[in-house]
């Protein structure tokens, strides 16, 4: 368990505790001090002890309801059970709904990202894990089990057992890839998976003139292409591409996708760790896209490039000065640009950043989800109410042993 040096809460609820996140974030760079803002509730979305919840994405539709996607059914970080849940919420984050299983394939379905488009088209992204992985970790059990040795109980052994079973192992790898998801009627009824080429937890954003937006990494090409290859599958699409790191777009809200842009790798960088990336739209069209890396070179920090001509062609990737992974973007009603991100350092917990200049530069952050316990958490994201109120939505470990949740906070701008 990880345990943070403070534990006073309330002392970063306003922008007052910028000069103490300086010293313990270790930036050292001058920036803006982060506006006041005040914490109206924190609650839990998920109500399953049972069930871990990780990696969601907040969105709101047009009448001010609030929908939220994670991945559930989940043992937990790791494990081949994982689903796509949805959450609702009428009453701005009052309550919520229990939960309503969109997507659950015969494989492990991790993240959930989210956009509510502006014709109120919900688009839904997540991708597979492959049975391969648990199957080595079922392999080393019973290889400690022939031992008189064992790390599982005799319960889980037997459940992930049988969910490797579910598929061969063609079948397994013909179900590996990143898949979105599509719902016109506000996610009642979902329209058959699209595959499309990239994943990144948060999904894609939209510009201005209607056009969507993805930038992710391209997972799985190679694998499935090689046991295609191997087998001499007929009717196989995939390519290799080498796993880039891609920009691709649609025009048709969401119904159709091709590749746009590849976004650079840093000088010195490799281009295989970079993930997790989302973006958004400035108020003057320049596009923003921010990257998890894990580079040797500000290892743990967020990245961002930028694209001033519709995301033909992007910056090279460059600090920002913040610690903390990965990134979610949100353009604010009065043109600011807010990013939410999760933090696993001490004090653990969910930031915000504010910036006022088109993402050139960041304010000091400010603290909206504490959490003393673990450092299984994150992955905020937020959105914007009518009323100019603000939620946040991560998920975290509220208890110590306990399995993860996913929890939301409601706030305001001062």
């Amino acid at each position: 368990m990880i345990s943070p040096h403070i534990t006073r809460r309330e002392l970063l609820k306003s922008a007052g505790a910028a000069a103490f996140l300086t010293s313990s974030f270790g930036l050292g760079k001058a920036r803006a001090e982060a506006p006041a803002f005040e914490i109206l509730w924190t609650k839990p979305v998920t109500e399953t002890p049972d069930i871990y919840y990780g990696w969601p994405t907040v969105g709101v539709t047009k009448d001010d309801e609030l929908i939220v996607v994670a991945s559930g059914g989940r043992e937990g970080h790791i494990c081949p059970f994982g689903r796509v849940d949805m959450f609702r919420s009428r009453d701005k984050g009052q309550t919520w709904t229990w939960p309503q299983t969109i997507y659950d394939s015969p494989i492990d379905d991790r993240d959930g990202g989210l956009l509510v488009t502006d014709k109120g088209t919900l688009l839904v992204t997540t991708y597979t894990d492959p049975n391969g992985k648990y199957a080595a970790m079922l392999k080393e059990e019973a290889e400690r089990r022939a031992k008189g040795e064992k790390e599982m109980s005799d319960q889980r052994y037997n459940r992930w057992k049988k969910a490797c079973e579910r598929l061969g192992e063609r079948e397994s790898i013909r179900e590996l890839g990143c898949f979105l998801l599509r719902s016109t009627d506000d996610g009642v009824n979902w329209e058959a998976r699209r595959r499309i080429p990239v994943n990144s937890n948060h999904g894609p954003f939209q510009m201005k003139s209607g056009r969507v937006i993805y930038p992710g990494v391209e997972m799985w090409t190679e694998e499935r292409a090689e046991f295609f290859r191997r087998e001499k599958a007929a009717g196989e699409t995939m390519v290799p591409s080498g796993n880039r790191v891609s920009v691709w777009y649609s025009d048709d809200d969401g119904q159709n996708w091709a590749f746009l842009s590849a976004i650079p790798a840093r000088g010195g960088d490799s281009i295989d760790h970079y993930h997790e990336l989302h973006g958004v739209e400035a108020e003057d069209g320049t596009l923003i896209v921010q990257i998890r890396n894990h580079n040797e070179r500000n290892n743990q920090e967020t990245l961002q490039c930028e694209s001033h001509d519709g995301g033909k062609t992007w910056t090279e990737p460059h600090e920002i000065g913040v610690w903390g992974l990965p990134s979610h973007l949100t353009r604010l009603a009065d043109g600011r640009l807010l990013m939410s991100y999760g933090y696993r350092r001490a004090p653990l917990g969910q930031y915000v950043r504010v910036s006022d200049d088109r993402g050139k530069s960041w304010s000091e952050p400010m603290y909206i989800g504490p959490n003393d316990v673990s450092g299984d958490l994150g992955y905020p994201s937020t959105a914007q109410l009518s009323d100019g109120s603000l939620v946040t939505v991560w998920y975290e470990t509220p208890a110590p042993g306990a399995k993860a949740i996913v929890k939301m906070a409601r706030w305001v701008l001062k």
